[in-house]
């Protein structure tokens, strides 16, 4: 069975850091792109960051670059998104996603719905909220 489960959530002052975590288990990343997503109340699904390990593709939404890194540890079967200079933009729901067929990153971003599966190897965390104010 599948697991994702994200912690490290909080609140954190405007230029400040936070560094979310994803457990996953049942999967293995080579076979998986994983990527974060949030949600902000009223606003889309946004796509945050990807990497897919087997090439080592990695992709940011723009407004993140410079900022946010994702990054995997095979070992403990670990996603990270460590989030700097945070921007009052940045709040919202950040959910962990794993996908054995990622659709594509078009005009620098992945559309689609967080936390609905678009397919039997689409999986997603629970979500861990993310706070930026002073």
């Amino acid at each position: 069975q599948v697991q994702l489960v994200e912690s490290g959530g909080g609140l954190a002052q405007p230029g400040g850091s936070l560094r979310l975590s994803c457990a996953a288990s049942g999967i293995s990343f080579s076979n998986y792109a994983m990527g974060w997503y949030r949600q902000a109340p009223g606003k889309e699904c946004e796509s945050v960051a990807q990497i897919i390990s087997i090439d080592n593709t990695v992709n940011y939404v723009d407004s993140v670059k410079g900022r946010f890194t994702i990054s995997i540890d095979n070992a403990e079967n670990m996603v990270y998104l460590q989030m700097n200079s945070l921007e009052p933009e940045d709040p919202g729901v950040y959910y962990c996603n794993a996908d054995q067929l990622p659709m594509p990153w078009l005009e620098g971003r992945i559309t689609r719905q967080c936390v609905v599966q678009e397919h039997d190897y689409d999986y997603w965390g629970q979500g861990t909220q993310v706070t930026v104010s002073s």
